[in-house]
């Protein structure tokens, strides 16, 4: 059995993300909110207060890899779900190139001569050997980064504070009486619009659940809060106590060693120059690890092709994490190390997704009502959230027009990829009308490219799906046949009743399902009365025995008093 991570493991993994934002997010509300962005920051934690219970329902009723795409995939249509993983997967990739330069930049700051974009590409291959090793390897990793970040920022705060207070107070004083753009309540709202970037990474806990022991994930969301919480705001306040404002945006880039210069002198600031470094490389391992857990699910649901599920001796999808690097790789070839651009497809990749994570709970508190959950969020602070957070969307647009842009030219081509894999079926069908209409029927080629194509058509349709019922009538049985119509190309369902001993199955069933078999003439309905009882090794028995993966096999939302879990049913999905 693989390594379960621990509360610390876990945490570092996603915390490296969400806590090395501190190196950019203070200077950029400062820009936009002056003298008020520790408010505007402060008003993001409170957004992100909202969003550890949103996260804690979702997962807690669907603890499953995935985050929003599963909480859309199994409350929603599947097309729905696709658009969440494609969302994820560009804010990963963008998250990953953006957070390695800027490591190797600020190590460049330190040591002139490192060559950025070559360095940047050794960094980006040392944590895919990293993930390929193993998710347990990659935990220590970042548990030593996560740590030495911690540090680093309480001393820098601590030599802050003692500065400020054995000083006069002037250049706070004189930062407060600034004037501002506009209205206060303007600059609070793009200070919170640009500071929500201080958030990414929250998302990513949810994408590898599954690596976690039981009850860790709800503790990283709360870790994570306290963290951006403190030293967010805290930062922001503190360049605005010792720095006029006019400087700080001179040394946006690396405002924080410009501040460790001036608390605690040149050693602060190296110190500071180096666990930026370090933290910003751990962003890099949360991208590889927070994109393997998401991409592996999407090939087991077909929404990827199924060859990136081969695994190692490690029991790590090393196609995955390989494929990652390279298209990390040429995105930063393509763009020379100006990553301007992409700093548009993050901000509104990362916020929608938080958007459609919202969305999710509020679908499946709508369309899952029964389904156990540890925590639920309050339909109120729901709204607001998802609000607050289609706010910040809308901010940054305003800010930067050419954001939205850039934004469609890398999210179109994904979603090109990932929909040809949902709707290939139909892709292959109209594929082979053309074939009629451009080849004469007696040529090679035609035959070659009929057979083909008529060959992956029967395979895609034969993948056989299973849907357990338990005294389900002809109304939930039909729901069940209407969802696989639209949302699976398959042509083949068993319809599964496990029964214990003394059981039957009710008398109105079998002629249902008959019912049922003559409505849908073009899809092969079986019915199966198995002996057992229903759990995780009868499920997964019957997964080998008819060698159909357990992510084809789907259920009913379960009630209060069902004696399993979501989780220890493995990656069984729910269906109505």
């Amino acid at each position: 059995m693989a390594k379960k991570l621990n509360q610390l493991e876990a945490t570092a993994i996603c915390g490296n993300d969400i806590s090395s934002s501190c190196l950019y997010v203070s200077a950029l509300a400062i820009f936009y909110a002056g003298q008020y962005a520790w408010i505007s920051l402060l008003m993001v934690a409170a957004v992100l207060f909202l969003f550890r219970k949103i996260y804690g329902e979702v997962v807690g009723a669907l603890p499953l890899n995935g985050g929003a795409y599963n909480a859309l995939l199994n409350t929603t249509k599947k097309s729905t779900a696709s658009l969440a993983a494609a969302l994820t997967v560009l804010s990963y990739m963008a998250t990953a190139v953006i957070s390695a330069s800027e490591a190797v930049k600020y190590a460049e700051s330190l040591w002139h001569v490192i060559p950025v974009i070559p360095v940047t590409i050794g960094l980006l291959v040392i944590f895919m050997g990293l993930v390929i090793l193993g998710i347990g390897e990659s935990s220590k990793v970042a548990i030593g980064i996560f740590l030495f970040h911690l540090l680093s920022l309480t001393l820098l705060s601590g030599f802050c504070i003692f500065y400020f207070f054995t000083h006069d107070f002037d250049v706070l004083i004189h930062n407060f009486h600034m004037p501002i753009h506009g209205t206060i309540p303007m600059a609070l709202f793009f200070g919170f619009s640009a500071a929500m970037l201080g958030i990414s990474g929250f998302e990513s806990s949810a994408n590898y659940v599954e690596e976690q022991k039981e009850g860790v994930f709800p503790k990283t969301l709360r870790n994570m809060w306290i963290v951006v919480s403190i030293f967010n705001p805290l930062i922001a306040f503190l360049a605005l106590a010792l720095i006029p404002m006019e400087v700080v945006d001179a040394n946006q880039d690396a405002l924080l060693s410009f501040l460790g210069n001036i608390s605690g002198g040149h050693w602060l600031s190296i110190l500071v120059g180096i666990d930026a470094a370090l933290v910003l490389s751990g962003a890099v391992l949360t991208s590889y690890v927070g994109v393997g857990g998401l991409m592996e699910r999407m090939a087991l649901d077909r929404i990827l092709p199924n060859y990136l599920l081969k695994k190692n001796k490690r029991n790590s999808s090393y196609i995955i994490f390989i494929l990652f690097f390279v298209l990390c790789t040429s995105i930063l070839l393509v763009t020379g190390g100006d990553l301007a651009k992409l700093a548009g497809v993050y901000t509104i990749a990362f916020l929608s997704v938080m958007v459609l994570f919202g969305i999710g709970n509020l679908l499946l508190k709508i369309n899952r009502k029964q389904l156990p959950r540890p925590e639920r969020a309050g339909w109120l602070s729901l709204f607001i959230a998802i609000a607050a957070v289609g706010a910040a969307i809308v901010g940054n647009i305003i800010l930067n027009p050419s954001y939205l842009a850039i934004f469609l030219e890398y999210l179109i081509p994904t979603l090109l990829v990932v929909f040809f894999m949902l709707y290939r079926n139909y892709i292959l069908r109209a594929f082979l009308v053309l074939l009629e209409y451009i080849f004469p029927s007696g040529s090679s080629i035609f035959r070659k490219l009929n057979r083909k194509t008529k060959y992956k058509l029967a395979e895609i349709r034969g993948q056989e799906f299973v849907f357990f019922t338990n005294h389900d009538n002809v109304e939930t049985l039909n729901k069940v046949m209407l969802y696989m119509k639209k949302n699976e190309p398959t042509r083949r369902i068993k319809i599964v009743a496990v029964l214990d001993d003394g059981v039957t199955v009710a008398e109105n069933l079998k002629k249902d399902i008959e019912v049922l078999d003559r409505a849908y003439r073009d899809i092969r309905i079986e019915f199966v009365e198995e002996p057992g009882k229903f759990g995780p090794e009868k499920i997964r028995e019957l997964s080998e025995r008819w060698n159909i993966p357990v992510n084809f096999m789907f259920i009913g939302a379960p009630g209060e008093n069902f004696r399993y879990t979501l989780q220890q049913l493995g990656e069984v999905r729910l269906i109505i």
